[in-house]
């Protein structure tokens, strides 16, 4: 059976996102290097070509619709520089068709809205070539400027869970926020209504 070719970029007004290739592999770990200390309570991105070639075997990749691990590298249009990651985990398909979401941007890019145009566009493939109905991200809850990027976005609040990842050597607390395919619906049609006026 032929396989899909891998999903075409999705393109916002600063930023694409695409599969991580192997050729990424310079400018991710340079970029994750230097934002090691924005990352260090929060996430433990690759940072040998090992890792990253790991990572990029795990979330890369073709036929979408048959991996249960999806990732984005998101990167500026103007010199494609890397933004930020956007991961799809555990995809589970039959009547469940859900995912969780993990993401992490990259200095010197944070603090500009660029993530959160990632994650727009990340939940346009959730909910559209990928065909998941929800999607799950959890956040410490120390983590302010997290919450704050899920919360502009829409998702709503779940739940919370104890001891709920371990990141790094310690088990962190998580809140659970999800987005469900009608709801970002709904919140795109509204903001192009917005837009028109």
């Amino acid at each position: 059976m032929p396989t899909r070719p891998e999903q075409a970029p999705l393109v916002g007004e600063r930023i694409y996102l695409r599969a991580p290739r192997t050729s990424d592999a310079g400018a991710f770990l340079e970029a994750a290097r230097r934002s090691r200390r924005l990352h260090a309570r929060w996430v433990v991105a690759p940072l040998t070509r090992d890792a990253f070639e790991a990572y990029r075997a795990r979330f890369g990749g073709r036929n979408v619709l048959t991996r249960t691990h999806v990732g984005f590298l998101a990167l500026r249009r103007d010199d494609d520089s890397p933004v930020g990651v956007l991961n799809f985990s555990e995809i589970v398909r039959g009547s469940f068709q859900s995912a969780y979401l993990g993401y992490y941007g990259f200095r010197p890019h944070t603090g500009q809205g660029l993530m959160k145009e990632a994650l727009g566009l990340a939940l346009d493939a959730a909910f559209g070539p990928l065909a998941l109905h929800r999607v799950e991200v959890n956040v410490q809850p120390r983590n302010v400027r997290s919450v704050g990027l899920v919360r502009a976005l829409g998702f709503a609040r779940e739940g919370f869970s104890r001891r709920y990842l371990r990141i790094g050597d310690r088990w962190c607390d998580h809140v659970r926020y999800a987005m469900l395919a009608e709801d970002w619906r709904a919140l795109r049609r509204r903001a192009a209504r917005a837009t028109r006026r």
